[in-house]
């Protein structure tokens, strides 16, 4: 009795070998292999069948080998590379190991010194993509090509492409998970998709019985928070406003505000930032005439309509920097942080948004004189992700990234995240960044490039 109990416990022991035949190709591991898959994986249900004899399991021998290999080491083998990322993917799903293996695949954290272009996403038609937006959980990504959108999942697979009723698509925004709302300039509303059933959901416009100057208006900026979407409207006779959109019902909630005129400190807002852990929206436009550039930052509460803050440029005071107004306007959500680039001198400065005022900005120097810029800023471009800030100048791009110099106060050190070749590739359009990615379009330049870090690489600072 005391050796049928031994014998029991001796067959499941963790150390305990299993069999296995994948494909008609034999297997032998632990159980303890196969139960590091997770308690619900097939993996680890087929460790506690009893006997003996070898477990066969009708799929691929080859990548189950790879996977084999992930699960004893946490990570994939040379032999990985004769494999797409989704061929992996799909057959770690059937194993129940998926989350082990978008792990192993995934990009590093997101270093924009140490980036390089990985990849470019091409449309199959109408390849020269007019907006994007990106998934900032896993890096998947929505383009729009002509009246198209495509959906490439977090292995920047190719997941669908839906024709929408639009000619063009000039914004866009993921708003659910297979939801992307999208607005054009050569028509009125704001519009929804489904890329998962190619399904054509609901549209919004903004309309006034009461005022005819109201009609045809189209999106500019698309944003949107856990319950509310906020569209920026432009009419043909210079009338705009925000609508704030209720996410369970897409009716519109409210009119956070309404502006008339063709000045520069009423036009419509081209950039829209929710920030989670105020509340706020903020709201952003630029133009560019014969005197130069002019433009305006603006906070709303959204609940009551009500500008918490505002600045204008070119204006009196020291904000104005004698008329070197800003070419582009980015906020940093996680640091609450407001940046500008100035469309003169190519400054960059920061503002606290916890401590606005009437000249709330920090103009950040250059302190290495071989770095310097020098000379106009007007096709620059401005993102903030992940406590980095990425300006695109006409080509080139570079990134600000923080730094504890020992005393308590972050430090701003600028580098070029592109080499000479890669400037050469056009001028720089939008920047985005999505997972432990950064996405960049370029003018009349098929595709998106696809930015990563290097698990090899690593910046040393002299």
């Amino acid at each position: 009795m005391e050796n049928e109990i031994s014998n029991s416990t001796a067959n499941t022991l963790p150390s305990d070998r299993i069999k296995l035949n994948v494909g008609g190709k034999p297997f032998e591991t632990t159980i303890s292999t196969l139960q590091s898959g997770g308690q619900d994986s097939l993996l680890s249900t087929l460790s506690t069948r009893p006997g003996h004899d070898p477990i066969f399991i009708d799929r691929d021998p080859e990548i189950f080998s790879v996977l084999l290999s992930l699960l004893r080491s946490n990570r994939l083998p040379s032999t990985a590379r004769r494999f797409s990322k989704q061929e992996l993917a799909d057959e770690a799903l059937y194993y129940g190991i998926d989350s082990h293996i978008r792990d192993a695949i995934s990009p590093p954290p997101l270093s924009g010194i140490d980036a390089s272009i990985v990849s470019t996403i091409c449309p199959t038609s109408d390849g020269l993509v007019s907006s994007f937006t990106a998934a900032a959980d896993d890096g998947s990504v929505c383009t729009a090509h002509g009246g198209q959108i495509s959906f490439y999942d977090h292995n920047l697979t190719h997941l669908s492409t839906v024709r929408t009723h639009l000619e063009d698509i000039t914004s866009i925004r993921h708003v659910w998970p297979d939801v992307a709302a999208v607005g054009s300039e050569s028509a009125a509303g704001i519009h929804f998709y489904n890329f998962s059933t190619a399904r054509y959901i609901e549209s919004i416009h903004w309309t006034d019985s009461t005022d005819p100057r109201i009609y045809k208006a189209r999106v500019s900026s698309i944003a949107d928070s856990s319950s509310q979407i906020f569209a920026s409207f432009d009419c043909p006779h210079r009338e705009n406003c925000i609508l704030s959109i209720d996410k369970s019902t897409l009716q519109i909630s409210s009119e956070i505000t309404r502006q008339s005129g063709g000045a520069s400190k009423n036009t419509v807002p081209g950039k829209l930032t929710w920030l989670p852990e105020t509340g706020a929206l903020i709201g952003s436009a630029v133009t560019c005439g014969a005197f130069g550039y002019s433009g305006y930052i603006r906070m709303w509460d959204p609940r009551n309509g009500e500008v918490i803050w505002e600045t204008s440029e070119p204006g009196s005071g020291r904000s104005s920097r004698f008329g070197d107004s800003f070419a582009d306007v980015d906020v940093d959500v996680g640091g609450l942080t407001l940046f500008k680039v100035c469309s003169k001198s190519g400054d960059l400065a920061v503002a606290d948004l916890r401590k606005l005022g009437d000249d709330p900005w920090v103009y950040i120097n250059e302190r290495n004189p071989s770095m310097r810029f020098i000379g106009g800023a007007s096709n620059s471009v401005l993102h903030c992700y992940k406590s980095q800030v990425f300006v695109g100048r006409d080509g080139s791009l570079e990134v600000w990234s923080k730094e504890n110099n020992g005393g308590g106060e972050g430090l701003y050190r600028r580098n070029f995240v592109d080499k000479v070749e890669d400037s050469n590739r056009g001028v720089i359009r939008k920047i985005e960044g999505g997972g432990d990615r950064l996405f960049v379009s370029r003018e009349n330049v098929e595709g998106i490039e696809v930015w990563e870090s290097s698990y090899f690489s690593g910046a040393i600072l002299v």
